[in-house]
């Protein structure tokens, strides 16, 4: 699938500060994203293996590790989170360099 007919497909226009919007994936209508499928009582990612950093770095987003409150609000909602391997501060510090680093693909302000 070219590049064109997969954010046709998969992703959306969502806003952004200052006025810009970013590309995003698309979501199911219970929020889960399109690429989750519910197997029974668990669920998995569908593209797992080639998932975007967006993705990949998930916990580890500035919005999460941005306080106790938040990263447990979310821990709430994700039944991925404490579990598996425990991540060292210095490895949750590159993930976040990494994010950064990627340009998250912005459309300027609406006129």
């Amino acid at each position: 699938m070219g590049y064109n007919e997969f954010i046709a497909a998969y992703c959306r226009w969502i806003p952004a500060a200052g006025g810009c919007r970013q590309l995003s994936l698309k979501e199911k209508s219970n929020y889960d994203c399109i690429f989750w499928i519910k197997k029974g009582r668990e669920g998995g990612c569908s593209v797992y293996e080639t998932r975007p950093l967006q993705c990949r770095a998930f916990p580890f987003w500035s919005t999460v590790v941005s306080s106790q409150s938040s990263w447990k609000a979310t821990a709430a909602d994700c039944p991925g989170m404490g579990r598996g391997v425990l991540h060292s501060r210095d490895s949750i510090e590159k993930w976040l360099a990494q994010r950064q680093k990627e340009p998250i693909i912005e459309d300027g302000p609406k006129t």
